[in-house]
């Protein structure tokens, strides 16, 4: 079995709007009612508030709770549904929504340690792939998209971005091509200078 990466897709908390706004931060996908796009999900984690948290267990009767984590009873696609979290980290109890394939029965207990081993790092950085999925899930859907047609094919089904290109005005780029000045104009300012996350 293949594993999709665990991801931080939004620095900071997100509120409700913007929760439930990522819960589908790939709705603009092509041809999204064909085929099995759980891999676009699965793996994907960020931080949300206690209300938020409280607001999702009232929802439905949870599909199963393990201790400081419960499932959501509606899948998004396949066996990949939501696995809300209250984890005790620095003394602060906090709260996270990831999208885990249940499929893989130890998905949750990794996704949780992720998110533990991810929020308790001695220096707050962030990875280039985190400044790239920030921005994406910080964009409203006017601003971002897919490649289509008319780009090459290699490229097809990209994410894509609206981008201020100087004397060229606004242009269409990919968003794994950002540079390192768009990517810093692109993120709010109190996350513009925080340090590049070393790899593990």
């Amino acid at each position: 079995m293949t594993f999709s990466p665990i991801r931080k897709v939004y620095q900071g908390v997100a509120d409700r709007r913007q929760m439930f706004r990522m819960f589908d931060r790939h709705a603009q996908r092509p041809n999204r009612w064909e085929g099995d796009d759980g891999a676009l999900y699965s793996g994907e984690w960020f931080e949300i508030g206690p209300s938020s948290h409280d607001y999702m267990f009232e929802i439905l009767p949870p599909l199963w709770t393990r201790g400081e984590m419960f499932a959501m009873r509606e899948f998004l696609t396949d066996s990949i549904t939501s696995v809300f979290y209250t984890l005790k980290i620095d003394a602060c109890m906090r709260h996270f929504h990831g999208y885990c394939d249940l499929a893989d029965r130890g998905s949750p207990e990794r996704m949780r340690d992720a998110i533990v081993e991810r929020e308790t790092r001695p220096v707050r950085a962030m990875t280039r792939e985190e400044r790239l999925e920030h921005i994406w899930s910080s964009t409203t859907d006017e601003y971002r998209g897919y490649a289509g047609e008319r780009w090459p094919d290699q490229d097809r089904g990209k994410r894509t971005l609206l981008s201020y290109g100087g004397r060229q005005g606004t242009i269409l780029k990919l968003l794994e091509y950002l540079t390192e000045d768009e990517i810093a104009a692109k993120l709010p300012v109190h996350l513009r200078f925080l340090p590049a996350a070393i790899a593990a």
